[in-house]
């Protein structure tokens, strides 16, 4: 599974023939005017741009909005690889659900020995504040985006869970919105899954999560950090089209016992809070003393009851990369079966041998920060210079328990529209889970991250990457 494999194309077959999923888009895209479709591609960056689709880079000088690049070339997925696609996930985002019940309660994953105690106790993701305490309806994950990769024809391999607070839901909306209003023609030929019930879809999951004191129609806000975060555009587009407040951190109270929103009447309860402020500024009287983005007080009316916080406090550590090692045991001592998807082959640099392993072929694999995110702190090996690899070995000394390595894997390619014409990249895929004490609902398709650079395998927005609108055919 190395870069040096061959790489599989989801869209060209061998000897010239194009793949199933592709043969009707195939034939639409031959009838087209390559000059018609390079003014598509302007088009759609103008509607972007019009539209406000942007997200911050930290950590740069210029840490300016940008604007997200997308790409008009679709991501074609089958309804047969989207059905497999979906029990694998299903059975996934369970296990993890099932999994953080246990961790803050029994914990009878690590008295059977299949997980080391040391990997929750010593973990910064894990909440002791959250021992013993039971969301409404058992549910931790009420959003999850799973990110997938793929090395074959029927090779899926997941890439990392995000169970914290998963974004680019908004992209996933905005690139088939985009793709619908350059190409309605082109909807009539192919018969793709619609994703625009998302919004809708989430507002009901999390009015299924109320908790008990709910009396009537739940009401349900968005909690932002504010316009500087790098995803604000995603939070009050997700309010906007679920009919949600978006509220920040000074505009919620404590009032007789439930979380409260200012209002033009005053301060109104709020039965479920969706969050995308992370847990150590989520209460200053519980975490982080100098948080101005959460609540005073809103851990104590979580814990008695009073709101719904989704996803649940302490559910990071289901995102942590030593955990995701072993969530191939975590699948099959929940649900007592075996992991329909595969995790990539990953070495826990906590471990001696393993760390061994890394140190020596550090130019020939990926090796990344437990609680990174982002495509931030990882080092690409067969990409890096020698110096890049000497700083990286002795980071990876100093503290082998904050990393894992991973084979640097042969990813799939789609085509791209390039100034020459279409042209293969890397991409993965982030399916997005909508999880309520009644089912499990995957939106048909997901946000295609794709890396624009020839032979880059970092498909990450902050690092370069861009989007595809991704299409699950309906048969």
């Amino acid at each position: 599974m190395q870069k040096s494999q061959t790489i599989f194309d989801e869209m060209n077959g061998e000897a010239g023939s194009v793949r199933y999923p592709y043969q009707d888009y195939q034939k639409w895209l031959e009838t087209e005017d390559p000059a018609r479709l390079r003014r598509k591609s302007a088009a759609s960056e103008a509607f972007f741009r019009r539209t406000g689709i942007t997200f911050n880079v930290y950590g740069r000088e210029e840490a300016a909005e940008r604007l997200i690049p997308f790409d008009i070339i679709p991501r074609v997925i089958s309804a047969r690889e989207w059905s497999r696609l979906e029990r694998g996930i299903e059975q996934r985002v369970r296990a993890i659900n099932a999994f953080l019940h246990d961790i803050y309660h029994r914990q009878e994953i690590i008295r059977a020995g299949r997980i080391p105690k040391e990997l929750i106790a010593n973990n910064d993701a894990f909440l002791p504040q959250m021992i013993g305490v039971s969301p409404p309806g058992n549910v931790y994950t009420h959003i999850v985006g799973t990110d997938l990769v793929r090395t074959g024809e029927d090779q899926f391999y997941v890439l990392e869970d995000n169970a914290r607070t998963p974004s680019g839901v908004s992209y996933m909306l905005e690139n088939r919105e985009t793709m619908l209003h350059m190409f309605p023609e082109l909807f009539a030929q192919v018969r793709v899954r619609r994703v625009s019930d998302y919004p809708k879809n989430l507002r009901r999951s999390l009015g299924d999560c109320a908790p008990p004191v709910c009396d009537g129609k739940p009401v349900i806000a968005v909690l932002t950090p504010g316009i500087h975060n790098s995803a604000y555009f995603e939070h009050s587009f997700l309010a906007d089209q679920m009919g949600a407040e978006l509220v920040e951190g000074h505009d919620l109270r404590v009032v007789d016992g439930r979380i409260a929103m200012r209002t033009t009447r005053g301060y109104d309860p709020i039965d479920v809070l969706y969050r995308r402020v992370d847990d150590d500024f989520l209460d200053p009287l519980t975490f982080n003393p100098q948080s101005q983005l959460g609540v005073a007080g809103i851990m104590d009316v979580y814990r008695a009851g009073g709101i719904t916080i989704a996803n649940a406090p302490g559910t990071g550590i289901a995102d942590d990369k030593a955990i995701y090692s072993y969530i191939p045991e975590i699948v099959e001592f929940y649900t007592g079966e075996k992991a329909m998807l595969q995790n990539v082959p990953t070495w826990r640099c906590a471990e001696p041998d393993a760390l061994a392993y890394v140190l020596e072929n550090l130019h020939e694999l990926v090796v990344k920060e437990v609680h990174g995110s982002g495509g931030y702190g990882m080092l690409v090996g067969p990409a890096a210079s020698k110096r890049e690899i000497s700083a990286f070995r002795t980071k990876l000394k100093a503290k082998p328990g904050n990393y894992i390595a991973q084979p640097t894997l042969a990813l799939s390619t789609v085509p791209i529209l390039t100034k020459k014409g279409l042209a293969p990249r890397h991409v993965d895929l982030r399916p997005f889970v909508l999880v309520s004490p009644r089912n499990v609902e995957i939106t048909p398709g997901g946000l295609t991250r794709v890396a624009l650079k020839a032979g880059s395998l970092v498909v990450n927005s902050s690092q370069g990457g861009g989007t595809k609108d991704t299409w699950v055919l309906e048969e």
